[in-house]
């Protein structure tokens, strides 16, 4: 039994988003010192030569790293890296600072392994994150920004929100992402016509003086047609990769008491259509687009299986909730022995494996 499974019923006992700012407020305090880090890396980091990825430009140790949500406003990077993360995405981030929807907004869904949220974008805006990043420097791994619009803001006032993140926070980013998939916000309008998309990233390449990777965010709920029109759109744009899956709006075969409530699901009963999702779009793009597989994440088989679908990398939030602090190196260890089983010297050989 370790630490965290005896910590975790007493954490479960609080309310969802009050246990999680206090694990954030423990990350902060673990993360305050180079020995204290030096600590949880010696105690939780696993490296093996075989987990390496080179994608987007840079070099990823391996390839588990945590989804936007877990720390929007950079709080904990450093903390993530030292808990053997092979990258951390922040975000989403919006211009300025926002409260977001209602509590309460976040649920556990513990008979599912899952949870729901509704946090509707809110965080502290870009300059408290700018400044952060600039006080702390930015952590030891690949760090991706997460870039989101106000809830308020109208579709010519959303692309001005997006170049303005991008412009505060991509100097400190190896990736940026564009969340236009998330159930939680207003729908004013159509963030995923391809007109709006167009403008999206015309402006942000007219900003992007680093060639920073930019990578879209989609949402595992369309139609496989639906998804293949978005991915021929931003593939067209230039856009340099995708991230699959979003939260879902689905409820089906759910146990839990809060399954009804509203917001987007995540956790294992979306995996097999995130998977699903992620074969999809490979297959359609000849592994040519990188894709990024997120959604019910939290053991080596389920990283492997959107490894062998298509994915360079992987991500997770609600695995790493349920999981504790020794997910990472669980699923990396676990992920080099599923490499070793199959024959394969590198998480690069497997990628897309399973559509040969």
């Amino acid at each position: 039994m370790t630490l965290y499974s005896r910590v975790r019923p007493l954490a479960f006992k609080l309310p969802p988003e009050r246990a999680h700012n206090l694990g954030k407020q423990a990350l902060r305090t673990a993360q305050a010192t180079r020995l204290s880090r030096a600590a949880l890396s010696y105690a939780y980091r696993y490296d093996h030569p075989a987990l390496e990825v080179d994608v987007f430009d840079s070099t990823f140790s391996n390839p588990v790293g945590v989804a936007a949500g877990f720390d929007k406003n950079a709080e904990v990077t450093h903390a993530l890296a030292a808990l053997g993360f092979g990258f951390v995405e922040i975000g989403t981030v919006t211009p300025y600072p926002q409260e977001g929807n209602d509590r309460p907004r976040l649920f556990r869904l513990r008979e599912d392994d899952a949870m729901v949220n509704r946090m509707g974008f809110n965080g502290q805006g870009m300059e408290r994150v700018k400044e952060r990043l600039q006080v702390d420097g930015a952590p030891n791994v690949p760090l991706g920004v997460n870039v989101g619009k106000m809830n308020s803001s109208s579709e010519d006032e959303a692309i001005e929100d997006y170049r303005r993140v991008f412009d505060r926070l991509s100097p400190f980013a190896d990736y940026v992402v564009v969340n236009v998939s998330c159930p939680n916000t207003p729908e004013e309008f159509d963030e995923t016509s391809p007109e709006h998309l167009e403008r999206i990233f015309e402006t942000l390449e007219a900003e992007n003086h680093r060639d920073v990777p930019i990578l879209v965010k989609i949402g595992p709920d369309s139609p496989e047609e639906s998804i293949l029109e978005l991915v021929d759109v931003v593939r067209d744009l230039g856009v340099d990769g995708i991230i699959a899956t979003n939260t879902s709006t689905t409820r089906e075969s759910l146990e839990s008491p809060d399954r009804e409530e509203w917001g987007g699901l995540s956790g294992k009963p979306i995996e097999d259509r995130s998977t699903a999702v992620i074969r999809t779009i490979a297959d359609h793009t000849d592994g040519d687009l990188p894709i990024v597989g997120v959604g019910g994440v939290d053991s080596p088989e389920s990283a492997y299986r959107k490894i062998r679908a298509g994915a360079s990398l992987v991500q997770l939030y609600t695995g790493f909730v349920y999981e504790g602090p020794s997910t990472a190196k669980q699923i990396n260890r676990g992920v080099v022995e599923l490499l070793e089983r199959d024959g394969f010297s590198s998480v690069e050989e497997a990628v897309g494996a399973d559509l040969e």
